[in-house]
């Protein structure tokens, strides 16, 4: 749950309500009347953050390689790889396996799905199968 809202008895009589956010945290007292116009907001700005934080998080542990030696290191290392499709291709795919190491997804060089599997370009995104 994202956010919780509590009301009592008191709240009622006083035209309030206990707002509790997960993502920040902490309790705040709202107005009824308020409480309808701020918890789109406030969803949005929590989901705002969550994407922020879980890409950055991916970037973080993901490292472009040019080799596929380098992508078993990344992989194995608990992290993701990105190599050239043109250089791994279904050869470097059995070598990844050896270790573990699989391709997660294809995509094109601007991020997008490929038009193709060998479309100039494509990226194979590596990790370590568990």
């Amino acid at each position: 749950m994202p956010v919780r809202i509590e009301v009592g008895p008191r709240d009622l009589e006083s035209g309030t309500a206990m707002l509790a956010r997960r993502i920040p945290g902490g309790k705040e007292p709202v107005s009824l009347d308020a409480l309808v116009a701020q918890l789109p907001a406030i969803l949005e700005e929590d989901q705002a953050l969550l994407l922020r934080q879980s890409r950055e998080r991916r970037e973080s542990r993901t490292s472009g390689v040019s080799t596929i030696e380098q992508a078993v290191e990344a992989a194995t290392a608990g992290g993701w790889a990105r190599i050239p499709w043109a250089t791994l291709g279904e050869e470097g795919e059995a070598r990844l396996a050896e270790h573990a190491v699989t391709v997660r997804c294809l995509v094109a060089a601007d991020g997008s799905v490929p038009d193709a599997d060998d479309a100039p370009g494509n990226v194979a995104v590596v990790a370590r199968a568990y």
